[in-house]
């Protein structure tokens, strides 16, 4: 299913349920009865189903790391699901429950705060191992951002005030500069179908939206699918504190 909204609720659950079945080690959970109505929920809110299998990812991989294993039910996925689409709104910009799209919801999940210095650590991991990604267009430009985070990571515990609100700004512009050497580097081959996926995701909340602010939130959500395929981190510091989790950066 290409669309993450097209067709049937029953269409989006076999979908949800599949994708439980594959992390469950192939153990069927059917989705059924009051199951049934809580993935529904999900579709009527405007879970892109990408988003959705991120936050079952999410539950599985905690229930993994236990010494016993059971397979997990539908129904424990429900609040890493709704903390993933949370994240998911802030960073695209759009609202479930208002016509205009500029900022979301304002709501932080609460996750254990990372420091300044891990998620730098985290980054440069993550990039470096990018570094040896097929695109290859990109490697100069992460050469340059690995360089300046790793000079920057040295001091960036003792950062207070201002020195710590011009790293953050930094970020921020770094994360701009590999964004659009990511665009580049796959314009020709998967950016249309990030283009289309953004589209379909962005679907349920297009009416309410301004041009403009659409424009806003494809072009996040675009990066975002870019970022996802290319397995690249996300440089600015999340509200959370985890940065990007899930398959978004991790």
């Amino acid at each position: 299913m290409t669309d993450d909204r097209a067709g049937s609720d029953g269409e989006y659950c076999r979908a949800v349920e599949a994708h439980l079945c594959r992390r469950n080690d192939g153990h069927l959970i059917r989705i059924v009865g009051p199951s049934f109505e809580r993935v529904c929920g999900w579709r009527a809110k405007g879970v892109p189903l990408r988003v959705a299998f991120q936050g079952i990812d999410r539950t599985v991989a905690r229930h993994q790391a236990r010494a016993r294993r059971r397979p997990v039910q539908i129904d424990f996925c429900d609040a890493d699901v709704l903390e993933a689409f949370d994240e998911w709104r802030r960073a695209v910009g759009v609202s479930t429950g208002s016509a205009n799209a500029e900022g979301g919801e304002p709501s932080v999940s609460g996750g254990r705060r990372e420091s300044l210095a891990s998620h730098l650590d985290r980054v440069i991991a993550r990039l470096t191992a990018c570094r040896a990604g097929e695109a290859t267009a990109l490697h100069p430009v992460l050469d340059d951002v690995i360089r300046e985070l790793d000079a920057a990571r040295a001091g960036a515990n003792g950062a207070r005030g201002r020195a710590r609100a011009a790293l953050l700004d930094r970020l921020r512009e770094l994360d701009a500069v590999v964004a659009a050497a990511a665009r580049g580097a796959v314009a020709s081959t998967i950016l249309p179908a990030c283009e289309e996926e953004a589209d379909a995701e962005l679907a349920p909340f297009r009416a309410g939206m301004t041009g403009e602010h659409y424009a806003r939130a494809h072009a996040a959500a675009v990066d975002r699918l870019v970022r996802e395929r290319l397995k690249l981190p996300t440089l600015v510091l999340s509200l959370g504190g985890w940065g990007e989790s899930g398959g978004w950066g991790e």
